[in-house]
């Protein structure tokens, strides 16, 4: 005789998730608090792409697969629990890229 599960299983403690919610550690336009992630954001952003998808676990063809900034943006405010939406990755990444890339470049450093 099988019974339904009626209650989901609990964590045993506290600290098994995450639920705060954070912000990005800095601004997406405080580029230059770091700048050799600055330098490499303007002038190489597709290796920025790459070395920040690496780092985040990621292959580094991903920036370069349709919609591959976008998942790893919003993969990235989902692993850390950073405020925001897909629209706001979407408006991030299309009119300021550079900025985009240097704030998550930025972000993995500190988090890490």
């Amino acid at each position: 005789m099988s019974y339904p599960v009626t209650t989901q299983p609990q964590c045993a403690t506290s600290s098994c998730y995450q639920t705060q919610i954070s912000d990005w550690h800095t601004g997406l336009t405080d580029c230059c608090n770091d700048m050799p992630v600055c330098l490499c954001g303007t002038f190489a952003p597709l290796c920025l792409a790459c070395r920040i998808a690496d780092d985040f676990g990621e292959c580094c063809c991903t920036p370069y697969l349709p919609g591959g900034l976008h998942s790893l943006r919003t993969g990235m405010r989902e692993r850390y629990r950073i405020q925001g939406s897909i629209g706001h990755d979407c408006a991030a990444l299309t009119f300021c890229l550079p900025c985009a890339l240097c704030q998550m470049a930025r972000e993995l450093k500190i988090r890490e």
